[in-house]
């Protein structure tokens, strides 16, 4: 037998969470970040009064239809356990009605395919809830919040042992091996912060807000201001860091210098070297060259810049919860984007700080796709990038990462009429009150 209680106790569920490898999105602490939903936090024990199942609950006041409920990533229990979950969506149906929500909505991470290859916890985890009742979202564009596609390295093998950095580099596609082996003798370094630092010593933040409007105007992503991302920090400190890369001028003029040096010897030398080695010194003359030429195009698109000035050229924020380091922003500035890769250094080195930290997985980020078909079976089929996002997806892909596509968004609907107001009403009138709006700017 299995009961269900809200939860009070907030740092043994957070406890519960992270050792049984659920995500931030699971925590406590995300209800601060996201504080347009009030939350409930729910935990399901069984006969010994072990605790063996935790949920966070969103909910949300959607105007003229009522109260929805989001179960973000789902409840964290062991996907294996029927009667417990069962149980626990049972519970949940009549705690919906009782606070008078119209529906409850989750998305599951249970992956439905891993590049391409069916996975069997996806299915089950699709049985499970079509069994209680929930129905398949297929339109993806109506999402509540999570997107279906992720792109993971495993870091981590199937024993379990960390995989080394230098093995995963092994794996990241020629491009991205070579930027990371030339990144620091072209004047990258990085930085990693927490959020005491940014408090201490706010030009951080402004240098990261530098590198975020930079690729979000290039890109036209969703920008998030500096106050989100504070807020963020604050309430995930444990688990949350900005880590930044720098192109250091000084830094480069002096490895210019010493392959100055190095290029005075090498022409010294041949004029007495031995036949057998002339090539080999002609073929060093030529990177030299080669790596000086690539000097003089950073120092003329840096010409606005100090000699001795560190210029922030990308970064990212990264949140490690529950074995997984989930890179929630990231971006480069154009600053020597293309003449440093410093997108490829800094992600990277992002990855080792996750070995570091003993993450399962690093997690390079979502995917959007386009409106797949659903099967024969009810889950969804193969999801595509729309157009915008496939150069960004095979960037992801050269590090080695693993195109995950998990089970989707369902919803246990308790009232129609007010189901129907949310996703048919409520959605035209939105489009036609931005009509109006834009009508009398005109």
């Amino acid at each position: 037998m299995y009961y269900f209680k809200q939860e009070t106790d907030t740092e043994k569920f957070d406890k519960f969470v992270e050792e049984n490898k659920g995500s931030y999105l699971q925590c406590s602490s995300w209800p601060k970040v996201k504080t347009a939903w009030n939350s409930y936090l729910y935990s399901g024990y069984d006969e010994d009064e072990a605790l063996v199942l935790t949920a966070l609950v969103l909910e949300r006041k959607i105007p003229g239809a009522g109260k929805i409920w989001y179960i973000s990533c789902g409840p964290v229990v062991s996907i294996e356990d029927e009667k417990l979950i069962d149980s626990f969506w049972a519970y949940m149906s009549a705690q919906m009605k009782s606070y008078k929500a119209f529906c409850i909505i989750t998305d599951p991470l249970a992956p439905l395919r891993i590049d391409g290859v069916s996975n069997e916890r996806g299915l089950k985890m699709h049985e499970s809830l079509t069994r209680n009742g929930f129905v398949l979202n297929p339109d993806i564009d109506t999402y509540t919040y999570k997107h279906p596609v992720q792109t993971m390295i495993d870091l981590k093998d199937e024993e379990g042992n960390e995989i080394s950095a230098d093995k995963i580099l092994k794996g990241c596609e020629k491009g991205v091996r070579y930027s990371v082996r030339v990144g620091a003798s072209r004047g990258l370094e990085f930085k990693r912060y927490k959020y005491d630092d940014v408090l201490q010593n706010p030009q951080i933040m402004d240098e990261f807000m530098s590198v975020m409007e930079d690729t979000s105007d290039r890109n036209s992503f969703a920008a998030r201001n500096d106050e989100y991302i504070l807020n963020l920090m604050k309430n995930l400190d444990k688990y949350t860091d900005i880590m930044i890369a720098y192109y250091d001028k000084k830094l480069d003029r002096e490895l210019e210098e010493e392959r100055q040096k190095r290029k005075e010897e090498v022409i010294a030398a041949l004029s007495t070297a031995p036949q057998k080695k002339i090539r080999g010194l002609q073929d060093e003359l030529e990177v030299i060259e080669k790596n000086s030429h690539s000097y003089n195009q950073r120092l003329s698109e840096t010409s606005d810049y100090l000699p001795d000035e560190k210029i922030a050229v990308a970064g990212g924020l990264t949140i490690r919860f529950g074995g997984v380091a989930s890179c929630v922003f990231g971006g480069t500035r154009n600053i020597v984007r293309n003449n440093t890769r410093s997108s490829h250094y800094l992600n990277y080195w992002r990855m080792c700080e996750s070995i570091e930290e003993g993450m399962d997985y690093h997690d390079l980020g979502y995917v959007l796709v386009k409106n797949p078909s659903v099967l024969e079976d009810g889950t969804l089929g193969p999801m595509e990038p729309v157009d915008n996002f496939v150069g960004i997806c095979d960037f992801k892909k050269s590090f080695g990462a693993k195109y995950y596509e998990f089970v989707g968004e369902y919803v246990l609907v308790g009232n129609k009429k007010r189901y129907w107001l949310y996703k048919e009403l409520m959605p035209k009138a939105k489009h036609t009150l931005v009509k109006i709006k834009l009508k009398l700017k005109k």
